[in-house]
This record gives structure tokens, sequence and C-alpha cells, in this order.
């Protein structure tokens, strides 16, 4: 008599839930809505800068102002009531590299809001420049532990350490805006010979192994730090240094335009938002520069003009509904 045949159990699923859950509001806040969010407050920076070179009121610098802020603290408030529900996220999204530049993104934004308030509301200025910072060094703090904890391959330099440890800078605009070129100056000091060594690891990595294509439009942020530190440098008193700074940060905008198609080979992805802040940086450095170099950063500002708001938007239209959160793995609470 044969043995009966076994009958494998079909595997369980959970039942479909009725009505279908729904997402806590801002419970899948995307990081990554913050690096084009930093452009814009960057391009405030580079329109005041470029209507006083071009003796214009600055009406419509301080309107974008009033947008790019207003903007950036919803942003802030939505992320933070995510943190609220679960802080566990914070470390999950560190894990993602889009959304661990976007978390960078975040604070210093704070330190360019501060710059953008400085003029009108110093006392204001300091407490965002301070809690940003702060803010700022816990969140490289936290990165650090988690990459000792994650294996060799996943501890690869990359472009977004550039936004962690070099960071900072962005306050030394803020800090020289509110008049303290010491903090400046310190910040200018501490995080140079940062950036140098990325720039170094990831010249030396470009020769051997290439990002894949969803992940090149980071290399944009090589651009930033170069940028953003000349700035200081030339608020500081550093002419040389703020000289030879801008003419590698043009040297770096020219290769990322020479390789711009390799560069945007996978489409249009919210990555694309890496191409915001250093354009943004760029035109505030060379319009910080003045002289020869006003011409073509009013140039450069045109551009920036017609490009970062269209990056804003392209960004953000698919943040309501959660698609974006999708597309980026950002972290649920």
């Amino acid at each position: 008599m044969s043995e009966p045949v076994a009958r494998h159990r079909p595997k369980m699923y959970p039942p479909p839930e009725f009505p279908p859950r729904r997402a806590k509001l801002f419970g899948r806040t995307p990081p990554v809505v913050f690096p084009v969010i930093l452009g814009l407050l960057g391009l405030v920076l580079a329109l005041r800068a470029g209507l006083a070179a071009a003796a214009l009121p600055a009406g419509p610098a301080d309107l974008l102002a009033g947008v790019a802020v207003a903007l950036w603290i919803f942003a802030v408030v939505a992320y933070g009531a995510k943190l609220l529900r679960r802080p566990g996220a914070i470390m999950e999204d560190l894990r993602v590299l889009p959304a661990r530049g976007g978390i960078a993104a975040a604070t210093m934004g704070g330190m360019a809001v501060a710059a953008i308030v400085a003029p009108f509301a110093p006392t204001l200025g300091w407490t965002v420049l301070v809690v940003a910072l702060v803010a700022h060094v816990s969140h490289a703090a936290l990165l650090l532990v988690l990459l000792w904890r994650l294996p060799a391959e996943a501890r690869v330099m990359n472009p977004t350490f550039h936004m962690t440890l070099v960071g900072p800078i962005v306050g030394g605009i803020a800090a020289a805006a509110l008049g303290n070129p010491v903090l400046a100056s310190l910040l200018f000091v501490a995080t140079l010979p940062i950036a140098a060594v990325i720039w170094a690891i990831s010249i030396l990595r470009l020769r051997t192994d290439q990002p894949p294509a969803p992940l090149r439009p980071l290399l944009a942020i090589h651009l930033a730090p170069a940028a953003v530190l000349a700035s200081v440098a030339g608020v500081i008193g550093q002419d040389r240094y703020e000289l030879a700074l801008l003419v590698f940060a043009l040297i770096i905008a020219a290769g990322l335009l020479v390789k711009l198609r390799w560069i945007m080979a996978a489409g249009m992805s919210p990555l694309w938002g890496a191409f915001s802040f250093p354009l943004a940086a760029l035109t505030g450095a060379m319009l910080g520069r003045g002289g020869a170099w006003a011409v073509p950063g009013l140039a450069m500002l045109a551009v920036s003009l017609a490009t970062i708001p269209a990056l804003v938007w392209l960004v953000l239209k698919d943040w309501p509904g959660g698609k974006l959160a999708a597309r980026t793995n950002a972290a649920e609470a």
C-alpha cells in the first residue's frame, strides 16, 4: 500500500485591512525634502547679494526668504513629529544614503536660516544658529556610531560625508552675518582639512570605483563645500584662500558639467535635489567675491533662479501622498 502524499499547507498571509491602514500624519516624512529646501535658502542669500551688486532693492530676496524659511520650518516640524512618535526612526533613516544627506541638510538649513534672519533679528539668528550647530553635531555623532556598527563595505567614503562632517561651515556664513568672525574662522579652520581629505579619497575612488547611475547626482555635493568655504574665507579676510577655493569650485563645476549626461543617466529622481544647494553656494561665492566675478556671478544667479525652484517643485510634488517616501525608503513612525 503506497504512503499518502504529503500535502503542504499554503503560506499564511495577513488578511487585507479594510479600510486600508492610513499612515499617521507626518509619520513617513522623507528626509530627502531637505536638500532642495537648503538650495532654496541658499538662493535667498545669493539673490540678496546679487541685488546688492546690481544696486537694486532687496524686496524680491525678502519675499523669497519668507517662502523658503516657512518651507524649512514646515519640513522640520513634519520630521520632528515623526521622531516624536518613534525616535528610533532617525537611525533607520541614517542607514539610507539619500536620507543621510537629507538629515544633514535639515540642520545646515537651520544655519542658512540664521544667516537670512541675522540682519533683522540678531537674537533669533543666534538662537537658530546655536540650535542648528548642536543638532548637526548630534546627527554626526549618531551617524558615526551607526557606521561603526555597520560592515566595512557600508562605511565607504561618499559625497554625503561632506554634508555631515563639513556641513557646519554653513554656520560660518551666519556667524559672520551676526558679527562674530572668530566663530566663522574656527569653523573654517575645523572643516577645511576634513573637506580636503574627503575630496582626496573621493578622487582616488572615482578612478577605480564609479558610483551606480542612481547615485551619481550625489557627486554634485562635492561642489558645495568648496563654494561655502570660499564664501567664509572672504568674510573672515582670507583673500588668498577665498580665491583658491573659488577657482577649485569652478573646476569641480566644470567637471560636473562635462559629465552631466553621465551623472543624469538614471533619469529624474529625488536625488536631483543634490544639484540645488551646490549651485546656490557657487552663485553666492562668486557674488560675494565681487569685482571681476560680479558679472559671471549675476549670470549664475539667473541660472540658479531658473533651476533651483524647478528642482524644488520636481522633488516636493511627490511628498504629499507618500510617493516620495516610498521612492527613497524613508522610515515610518
